[in-house]
């Protein structure tokens, strides 16, 4: 059976206190054989990680539990694939949200703390404030799987509407946030303005419009593609990929500067870890000056020439932003073109 929920056309479906008593807790948790939660508490007191937590999450399922959300490394869904690196806009990749009563408390604890050690704290508000406009708030609309055995390969991938995330310990090889991620709101309705209202992504399109504005009129025309690629068109061309818009190695160094400054701030809502690994996987490519940029006419919302759809693409590294009717962003990172899409 499968697990998967789709909706094709994207239709709406005080953490403080507990982490200070978290910290506090930590240091008495191995003494009194403590529960998951509390080795969770020691972990964080002692710099532990999202993956550190996902295993203490995963040696509290019971065998109920993991029959219904946990699978094999390499499991084939009978219609969606390798179910591990899937990619959608609005999916659940298990039927039990995460906010129901499929989790003990201490269980849900330990999910929303992996969540939140994925994005970096300067970015928690905003996510939040993402899953209340698309999904009624965090725990209503996200469920969790869990891939392989902590200890050796070993993969937590959360999803919902407008989210994939994932957390590995660098189990998957060759690419960045473990496998291909997806990212959107629709924060004011479902066909935004021009302007994006409250949108808390569209900073990163403001950050690329600067460098189109920077663009002279012979780059302009380099740089203006008419049709947009579809939704989910996220794979890799490889070094002898022809990609769309302008070559960032066509551009003077101040317009260089520019899109390091956009890629600095698509990589920015993540934890340190994972934007240090997209880094370095594109540097394996050949960096920035491998990529090219594209902005797109068609999805221009409001005719206002800030283009509201644009694509920074190399041989392994495609980060397509696509804000019309809202934002939906599509990300798929690796050291290595080779590797596979699923979506």
């Amino acid at each position: 059976m499968s697990h998967i929920r789709i909706c094709r056309d994207c239709e709406p479906s005080s953490e403080v206190s507990r982490r200070a008593f978290l910290k506090s807790a930590g240091a008495a948790a191995v003494a009194v054989g403590a529960s998951p939660l509390l080795l969770h508490a020691a972990d964080n007191a002692s710099g532990g990680s999202a993956e550190s937590v996902a295993k203490h999450l995963y040696e509290s399922l019971s065998p109920k539990q993991k029959e219904k959300i946990c699978f094999a490394w390499d499991y084939m869904d009978p219609e969606r694939g390798l179910l591990r690196t899937r990619i959608a806009n609005n999916w659940q990749i298990t039927e039990e949200n995460i906010g129901g009563d499929f989790y003990t408390k201490d269980q849900q604890a330990m999910i929303r703390d992996i969540f939140e050690e994925i994005i970096q704290p300067d970015w928690h508000e905003r996510i939040y404030k993402q899953l209340e406009d698309d999904a009624g708030g965090y725990g209503e609309d996200q469920s969790i799987a869990m891939f392989g055995t902590p200890g050796e390969k070993f993969e937590f991938v959360m999803t919902g509407r407008h989210m994939t995330l994932r957390a590995d310990g660098n189990s998957a090889e060759h690419v960045a946030f473990g496998g291909p991620i997806f990212y959107g709101h629709a924060a004011d309705s479902f066909n935004e303005g021009p302007t994006h209202p409250g949108n808390v992504f569209w900073p990163q399109a403001v950050a690329a419009n600067k460098v189109y504005d920077m663009l002279d009129g012979k780059q302009r025309e380099k740089a203006l593609v008419s049709k947009l690629p579809r939704e989910q068109d996220a794979g890799f061309q490889g070094a002898e990929g022809k990609f769309p818009g302008i070559p960032v190695s066509d551009m003077s160094g101040d317009q260089q500067s520019l899109v390091r400054e956009v890629l600095q701030k698509l990589v920015e809502p993540y934890r340190r870890t994972d934007r240090e690994e997209a880094l370095a996987c594109l540097k394996a490519q050949g960096g920035l000056e491998k990529c090219s940029l594209a902005f797109y006419s068609d999805g221009d919302i409001g005719n206002d020439k800030v283009w509201d759809c644009w694509r920074l693409e190399g041989p392994s590294f495609v980060w397509y932003f696509r804000g019309s009717p809202h934002v939906h962003v599509w990300v798929n990172v690796a050291d290595d073109a080779s590797v596979k899409l699923n979506s």
